[in-house]
C-alpha cells in the first residue's frame, strides 16, 4: 500500500496537476452528479487534512487536527467508490491512485471514522469464513444441482487443478451457474480438479477494499495450506476479485490462471469443441480482470473461437470500460448509488443493439442482470463459462 502522508505519498499528492480527468471517467460521479466524489477531490482533500494533522503546520498555521466529523464526512466520499481504477488508467501523471485510495480507507478504518458497514463485513468474515456468514460448510452445495454430479461432489483428496470458487458464486444462486457450468466445462474435458468446499474461506478481497488490510493474514494463511494440502499444481479463479487478490496479496506457491485463460487454453488444445451459435453480444470487461489484472485479449478469442457470433464493441471498453456498480464494497455502502452505475452500463450496452451482454465476473453479471430485469429489457447478460458451455452443448 501507499505510504499516505509520508514522503512518497506526499510527492504523489503533489504530483496532480488538477486536470479532472479522473473525474470525467469516474462512474461515482457520473451517476451521483456529485463531483467530491472524484479523485480530484480526494487528492486535495487528503492534503489539506495531511497538513492539519502535521504538527509543524498546526504551530506554524495555528490549525487544529480535523475532527472526527469532518473525517466522518471525508470517509463519506471515500467509501462511495467502486475501486475501479479507472481514474489511475486516465492520469496523466500516473498517480497511483487504486493504492492511494485503499491506504486511505485503512487510515480512516485506524482513526475510527469509517461506514457503519465494515464492520458487518469484518465479523461476518471472521464468524464464518465468508462474507455473507452463510454456514461455511454450505460452500459446494450447488453441486447438488447438477445433473450427473459425481459421488465425490468434487472434493477430491488430491488433484492438479483447484477451483477456487469465492463467496458469491458459492452462495448467491444467481451467480452459482458460473460454477456448475465451469464444472461441466472441466469434466467434459478430461480436467483433474477439485474444490476445496469448506476448507475455502474467504479470498480477503472485501477486507482488503474496505481498508481491513490488517486482517488478512490468517484468511492467506488458510488458504494456501489447503491449496497445498490438494498437491495442487494450479488454481483457477472465475471471480476477478479472487484472481487480483491471489496474484497481488498471496505468496506464489501455485500457477494462478483466471478461467478465460485457463478455457482458452482447454479451445486452443482441442479439448473443448465450440459448436456454432447464432449471436450478437457484446463484452463487459470487469474491473478487477481488466484494469487491475491486464487480462483483455482471453475472453475476446474465446468469443470469436465460437462460429457464427458477432462480437460487437461497447464505445468504452478494455482500459476505458464504465464499472458495472459492484465493486469496492458499493453495494453494502451505497446500493442506490451502486445501482445507479449499473443503470449507465446497461445504456452502454444497449446502444450496441446485442442480444447479448457476456462478461467474466459474478458480480457484473449480479448488477447488470438487477438492473435488466427492473427494465424488462430484452436483453441476456451470461458469463462467458455459460457462453462456453452452451457452444459445447449446442
Amino acid at each position: 500500500m501507499a505510504d499516505l502522508y509520508g514522503s512518497f505519498g506526499r510527492l504523489q499528492l503533489d504530483a496532480c496537476t488538477r486536470c479532472r480527468l479522473c473525474a470525467d471517467v469516474c462512474p461515482a460521479v457520473d451517476a451521483s452528479r456529485d463531483g467530491e466524489l472524484s479523485g480530484v477531490y480526494r487528492l486535495a482533500a487528503m492534503k489539506t487534512i495531511g497538513r492539519r494533522e502535521n504538527g509543524f503546520f498546526q504551530r506554524l498555521f495555528r490549525s487544529k487536527p480535523p475532527s472526527v466529523e469532518e473525517l466522518r464526512a471525508f470517509a463519506d466520499t471515500v467509501f462511495r467508490c467502486t475501486l475501479c481504477g479507472n481514474c489511475e488508467a486516465v492520469c496523466p501523471v500516473n498517480i497511483g491512485l487504486k493504492d492511494l485510495w485503499l491506504s486511505l480507507r485503512a487510515d480512516l478504518v485506524g482513526k475510527g471514522t469509517y461506514p457503519e458497514p465494515v464492520d458487518g463485513i469484518l465479523s461476518n468474515i471472521e464468524s464464518s469464513g465468508n462474507v455473507f456468514d452463510e454456514e461455511n460448510d454450505e460452500r459446494a452445495d450447488w453441486v447438488e444441482d447438477l445433473r450427473d454430479a459425481p459421488d465425490d461432489g468434487y472434493l477430491r483428496e488430491k488433484a492438479e487443478v483447484i477451483y477456487f470458487a469465492g463467496c458469491v458464486a458459492s452462495f448467491f444462486p444467481l451467480a452459482q451457474k458460473i460454477p456448475m457450468d465451469l464444472a461441466r466445462i472441466f469434466d467434459a474435458s478430461g480436467v483433474d480438479f477439485s474444490l476445496l468446499g469448506e476448507e475455502e474461506w474467504c479470498c480477503g478481497f472485501p477486507l482488503l477494499g474496505a481498508g481491513l488490510q490488517d486482517s488478512l493474514e490468517d484468511l492467506i494463511t488458510h488458504n494456501i495450506r489447503a491449496v497445498e494440502a490438494k498437491g495442487a499444481k494450479e488454481v483457477v479463479f472465475a471471480c476477478p476479485g479472487c484472481f487480483h487478490m491471489w496474484q497481488t496479496q498471496y505468496p506464489a506457491t501455485v500457477k494462478l490462471s483466471h478461467s478465460t485463460q485457463f478455457l482458452l487454453e482447454l479451445i486452443e488444445e482441442g479439448r473443448a469443441p465450440l459448436k456454432p451459435l447464432s449471436i450478437n453480444v457484446t463484452y463487459h470487461d470487469p474491473c478487477d480482470l481488466g484494469r487491475a489484472s491486464h487480462v483483455y485479449e482471453a475472453p475476446r478469442r474465446i468469443i470469436k473461437a465460437i462460429p457464427g457470433i458477432t462480437l460487437t464493441e461497447m464505445e468504452r471498453n478494455r482500459d476505458n470500460c464504465l464499472c458495472c456498480g459492484g465493486g469496492g464494497n458499493l453495494e453494502m455502502i451505497d446500493p442506490k448509488l451502486s445501482g445507479k452505475i449499473a443503470e449507465l452500463k446497461v445504456e452502454q450496452v444497449l446502444e450496441t443493439g446485442a442480444d447479448m451482454v457476456v462478461t467474466a465476473c459474478q458480480q457484473c453479471i449480479r448488477t447488470m442482470t438487477a438492473q435488466i430485469r427492473h427494465r424488462k429489457l430484452d436483453v441476456e447478460v451470461i458469463d462467458i463459462t455459460e457462453l462456453v458451455r452452451r457452444s459445447m452443448d449446442a
